[in-house]
């Protein structure tokens, strides 16, 4: 539909250009009609709910009105003198005028409206935002010495009696809280109570209660697209990070948990009266998922564990005189799901950082592996959705998945995992590949 309203708008105008020249007028009541018509064609299309209204039309019905309030002006005075007629002027308009059009739909092409995942759940669902104050902790990425905080937002069953399991999620490397929406929305519309946390400065950007933005710290920015380059840091100093992201995420995860635990047991008439605090699970994606594998390995009331595309960074070791990393011996309990994309699934046979994640590994013979071929990273995400042309800059290309299928499995996946888990509902015995 962007791309439809964006050429539609630029051959009108191209009319325009040619219909002046043609007539050698720079003014015309059929000009001044047309982008009338441009503007209450595109209020029709809002109206009729073709268009889905979004902040992201803004500028776009901005410029549309400015331009139609400024032709129906033309209209109504009077007119004393013919301007003088010039063709480049004419070209220059159009061309100026095109441009403003191709920037005032920029965020409608980079956001484009979009069917939502399927809910399939019967309850509504609600929300809720927290900011927590962890007081035990400082803040590593600034020099005042100010207590770090957490911001949290909850999906849970609207007006629902009972409580139901809760489940702890974890972003990526520069991801945000809201990063599977869908997942988290289809979860609490089938009984859960879903808090994805937004890892401050490891995040892109998060917004606390009172109105204060982190955005993502430059320094660990780097950090992660440096490792990501072979060879940049010896594989000593490759490990010492991935251990440092750990242990700031399962510490912001630890503090969560600790935290709603804490509320559930004290507060009502509130999201955390619906919290069954004898069943929880945790999960993630890409870094987000190595610590929700890492967390459940630190606390015994994790009961579930579903790791989205992540290395288990947290079941590596570091041999220094070999100059290798091993994977740890130590088997793993917690029942475990991994969703692999095509981008991870191909490394799973390396000696990289996801050497502990083979298959063969003893240590986790009882989980579960599912691959969605022709997925990309950011395919097991709700990004594809929002924003395809960003997700194919940030993973390098186009998924061969169809996007929609790829997030609607993989919520039904975990959906079922933790129904059979947590719950002990059905059976989960999923395919290998999808």
């Amino acid at each position: 539909m962007e791309i439809f309203i964006l050429v539609v708008t630029l051959v009108f105008e191209l009319a325009i250009a040619v219909y002046s020249i043609a007539t050698k007028q720079s003014r015309s009541k059929t000009k001044s009609w047309m982008r009338i018509a441009i503007f209450i064609g595109f209020m029709i299309l809002i109206l009729g709910k073709i268009v889905v209204w979004e902040y992201t039309w803004g500028l776009f019905a901005g410029l549309l009105f400015i331009l139609a309030f400024k032709e129906m002006v033309a209209l109504l005075r009077r007119q004393t003198h013919t301007p003088r007629y010039k063709t480049f002027s004419a070209i220059w308009k159009f061309l100026l005028l095109g441009l403003i059009v191709v920037v005032t739909l920029v965020p409608a092409l980079l956001f484009p409206q979009h069917r939502p995942p399927q809910k399939t759940g019967p309850y509504a669902v609600a929300t809720a935002t927290y900011s927590y104050m962890d007081k035990n902790r400082n803040e590593e990425f600034t020099d005042q010495a100010d207590n770090r905080f957490v911001n949290v937002e909850f999906w849970y069953p609207e007006q629902a009696d009972g409580t139901y399991p809760l489940l702890v999620f974890s972003h990526g490397a520069f991801g945000i809280r809201a990063s599977n929406t869908s997942t988290f929305t289809e979860l609490a519309s089938h009984g859960y109570v879903v808090v994805s946390i937004d890892h401050p400065y490891h995040s892109f950007y998060t917004i606390s209660e009172d109105g204060k933005i982190v955005t993502v710290d430059p320094g660990y920015m780097q950090e992660v697209n440096n490792a990501n380059k072979p060879g940049f840091y010896s594989l000593g100093e490759y490990f010492e990070l991935t251990q440092k992201w750990m242990e700031l995420r399962t510490d912001d995860m630890d503090f969560v948990m600790d935290t709603i635990l804490e509320q559930a047991g004290h507060k009502k008439d509130s999201v955390y009266e619906h919290i069954d605090t004898e069943k929880i699970g945790v999960f993630g994606h890409s870094m987000g998922g190595a610590a929700s594998v890492a967390l459940s390995r630190e606390r015994d009331d994790i009961d579930a564990v579903v790791n989205i595309d992540a290395p288990f960074f947290s079941e590596l070791a570091y041999d220094e005189a070999a100059n290798e990393l091993y994977a740890k011996s130590e088997p793993y309990t917690t029942p475990l799901l991994n969703v692999y994309s095509d981008d991870v699934w191909i490394q799973l046979d390396s000696s990289s950082s996801y050497i502990a994640n083979k298959i063969s590994n003893e240590n986790f013979k009882d989980a579960y592996t599912v691959h969605f071929e022709g997925a990309k990273h950011l395919s097991l995400t709700d990004l594809p959705l929002f924003s395809p042309i960003l997700a194919n800059l940030l993973q390098d290309g186009k998924a061969e998945i169809d996007k929609y299928y790829a997030i609607e499995t993989q919520n039904e996946l975990i959906l079922r995992f933790f129904d059979y888990v947590l719950k002990n509902q059905g059976q989960f015995v999923p395919k290998a590949t999808y």
